[in-house]
């Protein structure tokens, strides 16, 4: 991995995983900020208040589809014997058991079909999960996950890394359910959530990898990230009355 200060930007390179390879980090959790000119200019998009709910829930989807590139570079294979139109030779299938893709309700639902678009063989979980304002702590209301995910590689999709009481929260959920191989994908973080995240994975020694589009300053009063681009469960929707 490498770190551009000027950008704050990270980069990371992997080599394939294929079935039955042990990974050693370093470090628990690793942090992924795309750099790319997609990303930035679908971002900005985002951002901008004028950006109307349909567009908005496209560009979210490209978006995704480009995280989920990068997330799941290390994604497990295995070797694969097919028969070209020339000559036989061998590749690479995704692995057994299929990996498990968990959007957090309500938002995390918008960014379903952008993954899903490239794995569309993975099992798909949910965990509804709300954030209490005065506190700014989150309590689940609803759960649909297999009662045995160890050995699976899981995905967990929310769009604002935020306090990071909402992902620390599901990431544990699924921790308790045997997962030790998670990744993340958020379209926006702030460096005190992906501070929570990092304590979180080193308390449960979990293999953690956030996956984000853009790093931003800061969370102000509210608990809201700064700049931002408001509540993404709104705009992808509209208010709930």
């Amino acid at each position: 991995m490498s770190f551009d200060a000027d950008t704050t930007r990270f980069t990371a390179y992997h080599e394939p995983h294929r079935s039955g390879q042990q990974t050693t980090r370093l470090n628990p959790m690793e942090l992924i900020v795309a750099n790319h000119p997609l990303v930035a200019t679908k971002l900005t998009r985002l951002r901008a208040t004028d950006t109307p709910s349909p567009v908005f829930r496209q560009l979210v989807e490209e978006l995704v589809t480009l995280l989920a590139y990068e997330a799941t570079r290390t994604m497990r294979v295995t070797e694969w014997t097919i028969t070209t139109p020339v000559a036989p030779t061998v590749g690479v299938r995704l692995a057994e058991p299929r990996p498990l893709v968990v959007p957090i309700l309500r938002a995390g639902l918008g960014m379903l079909e952008g993954i899903t678009r490239l794995i569309p063989t993975a099992e798909v979980g949910f965990l509804g999960m709300v954030r209490d304002e005065e506190t700014l702590e989150p309590f689940t209301y609803a759960e649909r996950l297999p009662a045995d995910i160890e050995g699976r590689q899981a995905f967990v999709l929310d769009p604002m890394l935020a306090t990071g009481g909402s992902l620390t929260a599901a990431i544990e959920f699924l921790a308790k359910r045997g997962a030790s191989d998670i990744t993340a994908i958020c379209l926006l973080a702030a460096p005190e959530g992906v501070e929570r995240c990092r304590e979180l994975a080193a308390k449960l020694g979990l293999a953690l990898t956030l996956v984000v589009a853009g790093l931003d300053e800061r969370l102000n009063e509210k608990g809201y990230i700064v700049p931002g681009l408001g509540d993404a469960g709104d705009r992808l929707y509209g208010l709930v009355a």
